[in-house]
């Protein structure tokens, strides 16, 4: 683990030198996502994977957040949905390009935590959005 402004470029990495790179909730955080996805796949081998998450700006929570609060309730810098990252990540060189959804999150109104007790699962209903992907 290493810290680092993000926001800079390059990363003090050297190229292939990694197995995988995984981000936590910070691309939508920082002001270029573009830089962080094209230094992770300098970053990562021929076939290493890359593991982004971050705010699910596409579930009920949010959408219900930006028409009633006019704002994303994860703060975001950068506001990116799954078209987004999935564009950045295919410029970027990567591959075999996924998306997965964490089995919690919020719902706007009285029902507030865990709906995947009531069966609800993916996009709608998950705080977290999950971008696999490999590179080529």
């Amino acid at each position: 683990f290493r810290r680092l402004d993000l926001n800079l470029e390059p990363y003090p990495f050297e190229s292939c030198s990694a197995d995988a790179v995984v981000s936590i909730d910070r691309i939508g955080r920082i002001q270029n996502p573009r830089v962080l996805v094209r230094e992770m796949a300098r970053i990562v081998r021929p076939g290493g994977w890359i593991v982004v998450t971050m705010a699910n700006q596409l579930s009920l929570m949010s959408k219900w957040s930006l028409v009633t609060r006019n704002r994303f309730p994860a703060f975001p810098v950068t506001a990116l949905v799954e078209g987004d990252l999935r564009r950045l990540a295919s410029q970027c060189g990567l591959v075999d390009i996924a998306f997965r959804y964490a089995y919690h999150g919020r719902l706007p109104l009285p029902l507030r935590h865990g709906p995947t007790h009531l069966g609800a699962r993916g996009r709608w209903f998950s705080g977290q959005i999950i971008l696999i992907a490999r590179r080529a």
